[in-house]
């Protein structure tokens, strides 16, 4: 049995999430986190045809509140999560695409207030498993992004 050639990814990688309108934000990729998550605020949840949906707002850039893009997302679930300071919150989860090199795939990312954090977004261990091997003495192995003038 042939075993897929797994690509290699840095500690940090700008990753886009295409259906939610977000071309690109910094991950920190987070191997000690099970599962993703991402920076988002005035989040508010509603039900539409019986199902749970979530409206939301991401601040794509470190450092940038300026730029807001507006989301709508199909909530997955709501799931207990401890974060890093050994709190427990509520948060809920959607299922949406992630594109990092050549690839593109599903994950459930939690959304959660992370504007003290270090990184707008966490690429959780279980979001990379059996896609990607990291090297955590590179960063940005996709490149840097290019700012604009």
């Amino acid at each position: 049995m042939l075993k897929k050639e797994l690509k290699t990814i840095g500690w940090r990688e700008w990753v886009s999430l295409p259906q939610l309108g977000v071309s690109k934000i910094k991950a920190k990729v987070d191997s000690g986190a099970r599962t993703s998550s991402v920076h988002a605020f005035d989040i508010k949840t509603y039900r539409k045809k019986n199902k749970d949906f979530v409206k939301f707002t991401i601040h794509p850039n470190q450092r940038d509140s300026k730029k807001e893009i507006l989301c709508d997302a199909e909530v997955y679930e709501f799931r207990k999560v401890k974060s890093s300071n050994g709190q427990s919150e509520l948060r809920p989860v959607i299922l949406t695409e992630v594109k990092l090199l050549d690839e593109t795939w599903e994950v459930e990312i939690t959304l959660t207030n992370r504007d003290e954090m270090g990184f707008r977004m966490l690429l959780g261990r279980e979001s990379i498993r059996k896609k990607f091997l990291i090297d955590c003495g590179k960063s940005f192995v996709i490149g840097k992004r290019k700012k604009n003038k």
